[in-house]
C-alpha cells in the first residue's frame, strides 16, 4: 500500500511538471518557434500557448518589433577618388519568425554587414558633389538593394538613413574656397549687370529728354509762327482799314497811322543797345502840332481832290 502511494505521488508530480513544461506565455511583440526533436514545427504568437511536453521545446525567441542598427563609421573612396567617412542607421522589422531564426545565423550582424557593403558600393559609384547633394537618392537606392537582399531572411527593411558624410579637412577647406569664389563671381556679375542696366536707363532717359526737348521746340516754333501769322493778319487788316478810312476822307485815320509809326520808332530807339538817351521835342504840343499839321495837309489834299 505504501508503494502504491509513492507511485501515485510520483505520477502526480510528473503530471504537474509536464503541465508546467507544456504551458508557454509569449510576450507581446515576440514570437517563439517550436521544435519537435530539433525540427521546426510551428510558431507561437503572443498569449498563453501550449506545447507537447518533452517532445516539443521552444527554439528561438524572435523580436517582432521594429529595430534599429547603428552602421559604424567607415571610409569610402568616391568615383572621383575623394576619401570620405560615412555612417548611418538601419530600421528593420522581422515579418517571418521562422525564416529569421533558421535562414540566417546572427541576423543583426548579417544585416549590418550587408548594409555596410552596399553603402560602399552605392556611394563609391558617385562623385563627391553627388554624395553631398543627393542624399535622398542614396538612401532610396540603399533601401531597395538591402530590402531585396534580406527578404529571404523574413526581414522587412523599412528605412536606411545616412547620418553623416565627412570629407577630409583639406577637401572641406578647398570646397569653402571654391564656394567663396563662386559667390564672388556671381556678385561681380550682378554688379556689372546692375551698372549696365543703370547705363541703359540713363541713356533711355537722355534720349527721352532730347525727344521731349525737340517736341517742345517744335511746338514753340509752331506757336511763334502762328502768333506772327495772326499779327501779320492783324496788321494787314489794320492797314486795310486805315487805307479805306483815308480813301473815305477820314482824317483821324491818318493821324492814328502816323502816330503809331512814330511811337514804334521811339520804342525801337529806346530798346537799342547803343541808344540809352532819347531826345524828345521840347514841348509835347510840338508833337501834337506836327500830327495836326499832317492831318490838315491830308484834309486839304482830300478836299481839293473832291472839288
Amino acid at each position: 500500500m505504501l508503494g502504491f502511494s509513492e507511485f501515485a505521488i510520483a505520477v502526480l508530480f510528473f503530471v504537474i511538471v509536464a503541465i508546467f513544461m507544456g504551458v508557454k506565455s509569449v510576450q507581446q511583440g515576440r514570437e517563439y518557434t517550436v521544435e519537435r526533436f530539433g525540427r521546426y514545427t510551428r510558431t507561437l504568437t503572443p498569449g498563453l500557448r501550449f506545447i507537447v511536453p518533452v517532445m516539443d521545446s521552444v527554439g528561438a525567441k524572435i523580436n517582432m518589433m521594429e529595430q534599429v542598427l547603428d552602421v559604424q563609421s567607415q571610409e569610402i573612396i568616391t568615383k572621383d577618388n575623394a576619401m570620405v567617412r560615412v555612417d548611418g542607421v538601419v530600421f528593420f522589422q522581422v515579418v517571418d519568425a521562422a525564416k529569421a531564426a533558421y535562414e540566417v545565423n546572427n541576423l543583426n550582424n548579417a544585416i549590418l554587414n550587408l548594409t555596410m557593403t552596399n553603402i560602399r558600393t552605392v556611394m563609391g559609384s558617385m562623385d563627391l558633389d553627388e554624395l553631398l547633394s543627393k542624399r535622398d537618392e542614396i538612401n532610396a537606392r540603399l533601401l531597395n538593394v538591402v530590402d531585396d537582399a534580406t527578404t529571404p531572411w523574413g526581414v522587412k527593411v523599412t528605412r536606411i538613413e545616412i547620418k553623416d558624410i565627412a570629407p577630409p579637412a583639406d577637401l572641406v577647406e578647398a570646397m569653402g574656397r571654391q564656394m567663396k569664389a563662386e559667390r564672388e563671381k556671381r556678385a561681380n556679375i550682378l554688379e556689372a549687370e546692375g551698372f549696365r542696366q543703370a547705363e541703359i536707363l540713363k541713356a533711355e532717359g537722355e534720349k527721352q529728354a532730347v525727344v521731349l526737348d525737340a517736341e517742345g521746340r517744335r511746338e514753340a516754333a509752331f506757336r511763334d509762327a502762328e502768333a506772327r501769322e495772326r499779327l501779320a493778319e492783324a496788321e494787314a487788316k489794320a492797314t486795310t482799314m486805315v487805307s479805306d478810312a483815308i480813301a473815305g476822307g477820314n482824317v483821324q485815320a491818318v493821324n492814328y497811322f502816323v502816330a503809331q509809326k512814330y511811337v514804334e520808332a521811339l520804342k525801337d530807339m529806346a530798346s537799342a543797345d547803343n541808344h540809352k538817351v532819347v531826345f524828345m521835342p521840347l514841348e509835347a504840343s510840338n508833337l501834337m502840332g506836327s500830327l495836326g499839321g499832317i492831318a490838315e495837309l491830308a484834309k486839304d489834299a482830300f478836299g481839293n481832290k473832291g472839288a
